[in-house]
């Protein structure tokens, strides 16, 4: 059994200078237990348990921030493997590039000797063919070896042009205009990071500029001036409406 406490008050007067005095007892009162646990659930019920919350139901602005979240962090993970990706193959690029320059190297001193080797054979059929010299397929062997030499010499001369195709050259790019940051984006790596230009004073104007490396080809690129898409007037474009874009030709 517990027990709850009640008081009373007792208030007297004397004379005619009335004075009071408060007197409080305390009295023990039974109380049953099942009045107990029940008061001690009334002061326990304001009070919500973590399960009680996690139980509620999502509603649909909470659902669609998760959902949100989840995506850009997905969308996060993505761009950062295409980052690492694409830095990857432009280490790979630049050593291709540096293969590409020394084995032009070497084609160039090969066209060199066959031209030597050329100029040789021209010298030898001028002169008198000797009696009895040896025939290939109808012609002299000097004649022969002329027109051997002339073949490799025309595709050897051809595969030196195909290196210079395969090649990146220095394209510079510019834009003019006043702006705080000025970045170039387009096909020549898939619209994914681009190249940022570097500002120039001139006047009442600024001139950004840039170098790319890129092979000989047609691309597709587009300014963003301070987070806005801009076109310049300095480039030809091709398309229409948001597919309009700049065009810059390497030749």
């Amino acid at each position: 059994m517990g027990y709850q406490r009640s008081t009373y008050s007792h208030q007297s007067s004397i004379g005619k200078n009335p004075m009071t005095h408060m007197f409080w007892r305390t009295y023990p009162m039974p109380v049953s237990l099942e009045e107990s646990s029940a008061l001690s659930l009334e002061d326990n019920s304001s009070n919500d348990e973590p399960e009680d919350v996690l139980a509620q139901p999502l509603s649909s602005d909470e659902l669609k921030s998760l959902l949100a979240d989840s995506e850009r962090e997905r969308l996060i993970k993505k761009l950062s493997e295409a980052n690492q990706q694409n830095r990857f193959l432009k280490r790979q690029l630049h050593m291709t590039e540096d293969a590409l320059v020394n084995f032009k190297s070497e084609l160039a001193v090969l066209e060199l000797e066959i031209q030597a080797l050329v100029t040789v054979a021209e010298e030898i059929t001028k002169i008198a063919i000797p009696a009895g010299s040896r025939k290939i397929n109808g012609k002299y062997i000097q004649s022969h070896l002329l027109s051997r030499l002339e073949a490799v010499h025309g595709k050897l001369t051809e595969q030196i042009k195909d290196v210079e195709t395969a090649q990146s050259k220095e394209v510079p790019l510019f834009w003019c205009g006043m702006a705080e940051s000025v970045q170039v984006m387009g096909t020549f790596d898939g619209w994914s990071q681009g190249e940022q230009l570097s500002p120039e004073y001139t006047g009442s104007l600024t001139k950004f500029s840039t170098t790319l490396m890129l092979r000989p080809g047609r691309y597709e690129i587009k300014f963003l001036v301070d987070g806005e898409w801009h076109l310049s007037p300095e480039y030809p474009t091709v398309g229409e409406g948001l597919l309009k874009n700049n065009l810059l030709i390497v030749k």
